[in-house]
């Protein structure tokens, strides 16, 4: 049985996943959503992968370098040991911009003894569609496509290269390294490179974490998952992507296997809204000029519920047919087909972000107008759709209906909207604006309040429960005292709780009942215990479900119930911010002055 036993390594351009034994098992070059050149991870025979082979006397451990998202992988026997540090290159150059070439760099540091070890390296092109083919040069191995020369990558290293492609045996007497690079490199590539580009990474992580809010309690992890989403940034553009891997599947087996390198607006939104509160600005206002720029390009039609990482509107879904999938879990996915799926949920979260932004970090006066305009073209979308049947937030693809939480998020875009023409004393908008908002608040209380089961449903008219319904309360749409909310949390907790974790919902879908628990929606059950003043259960949860991060405190999207192994894509940006988002509930906010004396 495989687990995701995996680090990710990254620099906002494209990641990388690391085995628990130091095995590059998924790459795609050059960016997130590229083809892949490691895709051992969905196909062990074919899918290629960069790894080291020791004697079985080795120890292998894995670990981050402090606060930074440099990977240790240490190789330790009795009488000689090495640590692998696997980092991407991130750092501000003298001109204010970021240096983040698509390309790995693997420093081998001996620590002692002489270890004998083999490489094996096996780039596999295209999702491992194109035959290719190896060329030794002075200075690198430059691996191509048998059918197209263009589509290469290089490998430079201090390590005989022939011994390197034949995965002989090499004594290591000395510090050593790989940089592996879509382009051909001006630089000259040696140790000393590598150990500069090695420290400037580190500064820059570190740097980026100090600049965070910091806790007595679960630090080190609410750091880490803060590492992760920043990971899950898109520097070009500020999008957001939802996890770094496709088709890693919900369940072994089974055909709930999407590709998540892309950008959803609920997701995205999420995510920086947990990063605003994390104090990270930059962020915020890279993904508004993301937000900016799609819903200009496609001011006069509707607004999708996900885009590309660049923008891109079309995301065509096929099959890799030929990859046998995640512990034989097939299809392989690329693209997704859900883009074009009416979910009347999204723009809520949207404008919830943007109601923050104009808060707390207001612009210049063409900025704000700019966003004036583009919140009054989501509104207007509101206002045509939520009285409509949708695909819900769990993206149904082959049903409609009136779903309660996508009425209730339709509710946070007119409130948020209101909130913010106010802020900018437009009154004639936010009386209109709020009224809408208290219309649909009223048809909630009416049609999606179950009065024999006591408690909210899915969608109007069924029973059934749904987990997204506890975020009632964090988006201001019920008090958490409110007797309604007290009992639909209860509710939902005794028929969707199982085993420690939380189904999402237990209806059937297009592909039957789920089988795995959702792991943000247990997280979402632990803030709504806390709310309700059931905060001892809540922290019990919550401790239970520290203990399922994986080996370097990383989630994925899923669980299951029985093993509580880790299943879905991987890392996902939706179970990380849920986590910071819960633990800060049980922690206390460094104050500096405690630390100073008088």
């Amino acid at each position: 049985m495989q687990n995701l036993d995996f680090g990710i390594i990254g620099n906002c351009r494209t990641a990388a996943l690391v085995s628990k034994t130091g095995s590059i098992d998924w790459f795609c070059l050059p960016d997130f959503d590229s083809p892949s050149i490691f895709a051992a991870l969905l196909d062990r025979e074919k899918g290629g992968s960069f790894h080291f082979e020791v004697t079985d006397d080795y120890t292998i451990t894995q670990q981050y370098h402090g606060h930074t998202n440099i990977l240790l992988t240490r190789f330790e026997s009795p009488g000689h040991g090495f640590i692998v540090f696997d980092y991407m290159p991130r750092y501000q150059t003298e001109a204010n911009r970021y240096y983040m070439p698509p390309e790995i760099h693997r420093y081998i540091r001996v620590i002692k003894g002489q270890p004998t070890v083999r490489v094996v390296y096996d780039p596999q092109i295209n999702y491992a569609r194109e035959k290719v083919r190896h060329e030794i040069g002075n200075q690198y191995i430059k691996t191509h496509s048998e059918e197209d020369s263009e589509d290469k990558v290089y490998l430079y290293s201090s390590l005989d290269f022939e011994k390197v492609l034949n995965s002989e045996e090499m004594v290591l007497e000395d510090h050593h390294f790989f940089l592996l690079s879509y382009n051909q490199k001006l630089v000259t590539v040696d140790i000393n490179r590598i150990l500069l580009d090695y420290e400037r990474t580190k500064v820059y992580w570190l740097n980026y974490v100090n600049r965070s809010r910091d806790y007595l309690q679960y630090n080190d992890m609410i750091k880490r998952s803060l590492l992760v989403l920043k990971l899950l940034s898109y520097q070009s553009s500020g999008a957001m992507l939802a996890a770094a891997t496709t088709s890693l599947p919900e369940s072994i087996g089974e055909t709930r296997n999407w590709d998540y390198r892309f950008c959803w607006l609920r997701d995205a939104s999420m995510s920086i809204d947990t990063l605003l509160f994390m104090k990270q600005r930059t962020a915020a206002e890279r993904f508004i000029s993301f937000v900016k720029k799609i819903l200009k390009s496609s001011r006069d039609e509707p607004i999708q519920i996900m885009y590309g990482i660049r923008g891109e509107q079309t995301l065509t879904e096929e099959t890799l047919d030929h990859l046998s999938g995640y512990e034989n879990s097939r299809p392989v996915r690329i693209g997704n087909a859900a883009y074009h799926q009416v979910q009347n949920d999204s723009i809520g979260y949207l404008m919830d972000v943007i109601y923050k932004y104009y808060l707390y970090f207001p612009g210049t006066l063409d900025e704000v107008e700019e966003i004036w305009e583009i919140i009054r073209n989501m509104v207007r979308s509101v206002e045509a759709a939520w009285h409509k049947p949708d695909r819900s937030i769990w993206e149904f693809r082959t049903r409609e209906m009136h779903f309660v939480f996508s009425k209730v998020m339709s509710w946070v875009a007119f409130d948020r909207a209101s909130l913010i023409a106010e802020l900018l004393h437009k009154d004639s908008y936010a009386r209109k604006w709020r009224e809408e908002a208290d219309a649909i608040r009223s048809e909630v209380h009416e049609k999606g309040w179950n009065e024999e089961l006591q408690c909210f449903t899915q969608a109007y008219g069924n029973r059934d429960y749904d987990s997204s319904l506890l975020l009632m309360q964090f988006y201001d749409f019920i008090a958490p005292d409110d007797e309604r909310y007290v009992k639909t949390v209860k509710a939902i907790r005794e028929n969707l709780y199982h085993e420690g974790l939380m189904y999402r919902y237990k209806a059937e879908d297009d592909f039957g009942i789920p089988t795995s628990s959702f792991t943000i929606c247990t997280f979402w059950l632990i803030e709504a215990l806390f709310m309700i003043g059931e905060r001892e259960e809540a922290r019990e949860i919550f401790e239970k479900m520290i203990s399922y991060s994986n080996h370097v405190g990383l989630y994925s999207e899923d669980l299951d119930f029985h093993t509580k192994r880790q299943l879905g894509n991987f890392p996902q940006a939706y179970s990380h911010l849920a986590f910071i988002n819960t633990a800060v509930l049980f922690s206390e906010e460094k104050e500096l002055s405690k630390f100073i004396r008088p």
